[in-house]
């Protein structure tokens, strides 16, 4: 890894991450009564909690709507969830205002068009195996792996690995979800 993605790494303070495509491996399925199903990767999640467990602040930002999704954050602690977010970077900045951020303490995980805007502005960026070409050319790492394959396990060892142990997220916060 280079030392400009160490050093990037190193102010982190809020981990983000979209949900299809990347907590999930982008399939939606539907049953035949209308209910969608989502499939998570176990380590995935474990990832996450990790983060937290190191006082990083996580956080989900998705284009669709899902109480799937708002499960899955309860059950990960994940106390910020901006859901049906049509401009991401417009839910970003609340979140910085919110927790007094900037966009260089901020790493993201996307894997689509509607992620560029935040990748483009975020500390350090991150896609998983199978993002769109356009979303790997301005990462600052792209996972071996796939979404929902473990790609999110991975970029969180890699941001704990070079984290300062910034211990930012209070008990507080663990329960609010948006």
């Amino acid at each position: 890894m280079s030392k400009k993605l160490q050093d990037k790494l190193s102010r982190i303070k809020l981990v983000a991450f979209d949900v299809d495509g990347v907590l999930t491996n982008g399939e939606i399925i539907y049953t035949d009564k209308g209910e969608e199903l989502k499939i998570f990767n176990a380590k995935d999640g474990q990832g996450m909690c990790l983060l937290r467990k190191e006082g990083l602040l996580t956080a989900i930002i998705t284009a669709r709507t899902s109480s799937i999704v708002e499960r899955r954050a309860r059950d990960l602690n994940i106390p910020i969830v901006y859901q049906g977010s049509k401009r991401k970077i417009n839910s970003l900045d609340e979140i910085l205002e919110k927790y007094n951020l900037d966009y260089s303490q901020v790493a993201y995980v996307g894997d689509d068009i509607p992620d560029i805007c935040v990748l483009e502005k975020v500390g350090a960026a991150f896609c998983p195996a199978d993002a769109i070409d356009e979303v790997k050319e301005i990462c600052d790492f792209v996972s071996s792996k796939r979404g929902g394959k473990g790609a999110v396990r991975e970029i969180c060892n890699l941001v704990l690995k070079n984290s300062r142990g910034n211990s930012y997220v209070s008990s507080s916060d663990i329960s609010k979800v948006k």
